[in-house]
């Protein structure tokens, strides 16, 4: 009967020296998934900065095209104007004429036989 004590007594001293190890995978899984998967792990990162990158891309367009408008405004500054050049560019844009003026048309073709 001493035999059964032995088996006894050492089968819940295996449990417990597996149990620890056991808890301390369990919660390193917990803790690796959540740092992957979570609110806050890599995958959102991931996320973030690929949003990032296209925010920053949209951000050198749209400065770009405010320099573009820059440039175009300080043209238009008193000191720099060309009363002929904004004289051309309001026609050009508002596609009128003054009824005594000649109009050249440039990019047609200008072949006689057309009416």
């Amino acid at each position: 009967m001493e035999d059964f004590g032995l088996i006894r007594s050492q089968e819940p001293l295996r449990l417990r020296h597996a149990l620890i190890p056991l808890v301390c995978v369990i919660v390193l899984s917990y803790f690796a998934y959540h740092a992957v998967y979570g609110r806050h792990g890599f995958i959102a990162w991931l996320s973030l900065q690929n949003t990032v990158d296209t925010l920053e891309q949209q951000l050198a367009e749209v400065q770009e095209t405010r320099r573009s408008l820059d440039q175009q405004v300080s043209l238009m500054r008193a000191g720099s104007l060309d009363p002929d050049l904004l004289d051309e560019r309001a026609r050009a844009t508002l596609g009128l004429a003054d009824p005594n003026e000649i109009v050249i048309f440039k990019g047609r073709d200008a072949s006689p036989n057309q009416p």
